[in-house]
């Protein structure tokens, strides 16, 4: 892992035959439990090295069966320098960035609709580029969102919060 984190409390989860884990074959006979993790919200992490053009960042988890919103922060100190914003009541992704305490323009245009469902699980994709963030959501590119601040390796902290329970967190 690239960054220090709070660590996951974990919930035991009974496999089933109708739905996969994500164990190794045979690790977990059909009917026993295992431990899935969990990680408390409101979630930090340092991104230890910051952002830079091919680094990934990937959080899995299930949305709340009654999710209002969730957003995933990207920050340079201070500056909120990727914001983003699922909004289940608005059945949209908003995109936008804080710095210097002022909020910019809202990016909020999906071209595929939305792709989060409540109650479903997901799983983000933030690639960092040279120029933006390319954003996937469960495989599927879904937008950009071109940097507003252009000093990516000052991009070193992580913020998740809101209806969702995060099960995966890789950078």
């Amino acid at each position: 892992m690239w960054f220090f984190f709070q660590g996951p409390i974990t919930y035991p989860v009974c496999s089933n035959p109708f739905f996969p884990t994500f164990s190794q074959p045979n690790a977990y006979p059909i009917g026993q439990c295992f431990q899935q993790q969990i990680y408390p919200l409101p979630y930090r992490a340092t991104i230890y090295g910051g952002l830079f053009p091919s680094k990934s960042i990937i959080i899995s988890g299930s949305v709340s069966p009654s999710a209002q919103r969730f957003h995933i922060n990207l920050k340079a100190g201070n500056d909120i320098a990727f914001h983003l914003n699922p909004r289940f009541d608005e059945n949209v992704i908003v995109r936008n960035s804080n710095l210097n305490m002022r909020w910019g323009s809202e990016e909020r245009h999906l071209p595929c609709g939305m792709p989060l469902l409540r109650g479903q699980p997901f799983t983000i994709w933030i690639q960092c580029e040279a120029h933006c963030f390319k954003v996937a959501v469960n495989g599927q590119h879904q937008f950009e969102y071109n940097h507003r601040t252009h000093n990516l390796l000052q991009i070193n902290l992580l913020e998740v919060d809101g209806d969702i329970m995060v099960t995966n967190i890789q950078a």
